[in-house]
């Protein structure tokens, strides 16, 4: 495999008003932290969160995790200052909500490059019209790095219940395979429910059996049961390790095909399985990295 893999397991939004939040988001295990200018901001405070976001951008210490913002959508009230500010900032990735066709896309990415900047954009998919032009978006938006799932706004949208999972089925899985088809990963949305822990590790569960590669967060507590679904089990990485050796193997002897356990081993089940490994490999790295951050920012207090 020679693309690199970054885990995204846990993708934790916090709210750009709240300097204590995101001074606590550099000792949070999540994978990504993503300083909300958007939603969880109350129009009053959108100028404020503007200035916070910028200046715990450049205060850094969230390394080894992925620090975004997340502006306002550009027809908006906030939405051009937003960008002008992310577009200087030391980040991963600029999250832009509303996103309907790859041309909103592409207006972000010139402009941040016209700030003689290259920053991956995450687009938000939350009304239909996104859902209906999922691949135009993945296939044609410049500087994509990432698809990430609005539920909420998209639950709403199509006027689903207050349980929405069987409505959101459909726009879930085009979203995903328009995502696979660009090559970019992609998030799912948020479990509002902060109380419902079985619910929320429900939802994972189902989300990672979709194939996506990780969930949106509102709260620290549901970083751990994140990390845990769209992560890799002892047994997952060892069987990828035996596939690779008995691959491995059957070259050496002149063998065509190799068997474990019984079972054929193909080409993509060695390329699965070569996947597994750099995966777990990256999330090792990551978390090895996040663990002697946390140890300075503990010593540092």
């Amino acid at each position: 495999m020679t693309t690199a893999i970054r885990p995204r397991r846990s993708v934790l939004y916090m709210p750009g008003a709240n300097e204590r939040a995101m001074q606590k988001a550099r000792t949070l295990p999540a994978d990504c932290i993503i300083l909300d200018l958007e939603d969880a901001v109350a129009p009053d405070a959108k100028e404020l969160a503007r200035e916070q976001v910028a200046q715990a951008a450049r205060g850094g210490g969230y390394a080894p995790r992925e620090v975004l913002v997340r502006i306002n959508p550009l027809d908006t009230d906030w939405g051009e200052a937003d960008l002008a500010v992310a577009a200087e900032l030391p980040v991963d990735g600029i999250v832009v909500p509303k996103i309907e066709s790859a041309s909103m896309v592409n207006e972000v990415s010139a402009r941040v490059r016209a700030a003689e900047r290259v920053i991956p954009i995450w687009a938000m998919l939350e009304t239909p019209l996104a859902i209906l032009r999922a691949e135009q978006i993945a296939l044609n938006a410049n500087d994509l790095g990432c698809l990430l799932m609005g539920t909420s706004d998209l639950s709403k949208e199509l006027r689903l219940p207050d349980n929405p999972v069987a409505g959101l089925m459909w726009s879930l899985g085009r979203a995903l395979v328009a995502a696979r088809a660009a090559g970019v990963d992609i998030i799912d949305g948020v479990h509002l429910a902060l109380d419902d822990d079985a619910g929320f590790r429900a939802a994972c569960q189902r989300a990672r059996a979709l194939g996506f590669d990780g969930k949106s967060l509102i709260h620290p507590k549901q970083i751990a049961a994140a990390n845990e679904t769209f992560g890799l089990t002892t047994e997952e990485v060892e069987h990828a390790a035996q596939v690779c050796r008995a691959h491995a193997d059957a070259l050496a002897c002149g063998r065509g095909v190799a068997v474990l356990n019984g079972k054929l081993v193909e080409n993509l089940h060695v390329e699965i399985a070569e996947h597994t490994l750099a995966k777990a490999r990256a999330i090792a790295e990551l978390e090895a990295a996040a663990e002697t951050t946390w140890t300075h920012a503990d010593r540092s207090r």
